[in-house]
């Protein structure tokens, strides 16, 4: 199956992990790989399209709203998801996946074939920090503790560290003398106390309270995939990932209790808005609002039914979900959104 029609099935990844499921990984694994020569760099199109096309991760760089997709697609908007411009110069054609800045000017994007890419001017233009398409591990997240100091992590246990903010990386293991190879699938920290904490497969949490130096296996006691993860502005913590599964730490990412998602599908995307909402995204029209701090979810099911993978802020009274059909505007409250763009049953539906 191609990979345009398999993210377009029934099982459309709200997570990176199920989007990765139609890429022919091997064995080998990158080791300290230079960028390509200029003159094999194939660089994005630009597209019309671009936020109308698959998006797969969004984020805010100072005022500026942020999201990566397929094609190398990178979009920028200047008015809270209003309007959107292609970024000028994206050194890429592959799918890329994640996306994190680190201050309002510099960001970093990660995606298939082990790509990395930098940018110094809030998304306009990019530059590669790092390729190599014969490792054929995918880059599912970026996350820097510190303006030098960073990871991307991806499938089968792929990890690259950089202490010199991106300029050079470093290919190690996440828990040092193991030998798994589960999808990382989202690495993310909580600011306050410097935990680093890393969404994988089999129900697994995987915990750094040293910086990144060494990560600790915590089993939350769920079997399934956690696809995304969260720090919250109260200290506590949110993962989520399949059949509707969240859970929520007050202890720094020790411990962890299952909350009401709300929902039995799987969700891949959240985020905290300024007022304390917090909101959930994924498969089958899945958005899920939370008034207090991710104990319960009330869920509203958009009409179009379409797999989504990121949410962030919007304009005034909106919120801007990012997936399958590129960047679409909704209320940030479930009343609103219920009735602007809420699945209605009707004769025939």
């Amino acid at each position: 199956m191609k990979f345009t029609q398999f993210i377009r099935s029934a099982v459309f990844g709200a997570a990176v992990a199920l989007l990765l499921a139609s890429v022919p990984f091997a064995g080998a694994r990158a080791a300290d790989v230079a960028a390509p020569a200029a003159d094999a760099v194939e660089y994005a199109t630009p597209s019309s399209l671009a936020s109308k096309d698959l998006l797969l991760a969004a984020t805010k760089a100072g005022n500026r709203l942020v999201a990566v997709g397929e094609f190398g697609h990178v979009i920028y908007s200047d008015d809270h998801g209003s309007t959107w411009v292609q970024a000028a110069s994206v050194p890429t054609q592959v799918t890329l996946t994640s996306v994190y800045f680190i201050s309002d000017k510099i960001g970093f994007a990660g995606g298939h074939d082990s790509t990395v890419l930098r940018t110094d001017d809030a998304g306009d233009h990019w530059t590669l920090a790092y390729h190599d398409a014969k490792a054929q591990s995918p880059i599912m997240s970026v996350y820097f503790e510190n303006e030098n100091h960073g990871f991307a992590m991806g499938a089968f246990s792929f990890v690259i560290e950089t202490q010199d903010g991106g300029k050079t990386w470093n290919q190690r293991a996440l828990v040092t003398g193991s030998q798994e190879d589960s999808h990382l699938n989202m690495v993310f920290g909580e600011k306050k106390t410097g935990t680093i904490l890393v969404a994988a497969e089999f129900g697994t949490v995987y915990r750094s309270a040293d910086q990144g130096k060494t990560f600790q296996e915590i089993k939350t006691g769920y079997e399934g995939s956690f696809w995304g993860g969260l720090a919250l502005s109260d200290g506590s913590a949110l993962i989520f990932g399949m059949r509707g599964n969240v859970y929520r730490s007050t202890d720094d990412g020790a411990t962890w209790v299952k909350a009401n998602g709300g929902t039995d599908k799987s969700i891949g995307g959240g985020v905290e808005l300024p007022n304390g909402t917090i909101v959930l995204v994924g498969l089958q029209g899945y958005v899920g609002y939370s008034t207090d701090k991710g104990l319960n979810f009330t869920e509203v099911v958009r009409a179009d039914r379409l797999g989504y993978t990121s949410v962030t802020e919007g304009p005034q009274g909106q919120i801007a979900v990012y997936g399958e059909p590129g960047v679409k505007l909704q209320p940030d409250t479930p009343v609103e959104a219920e009735k602007a763009v809420g699945f209605h049953f009707t004769s025939g539906s």
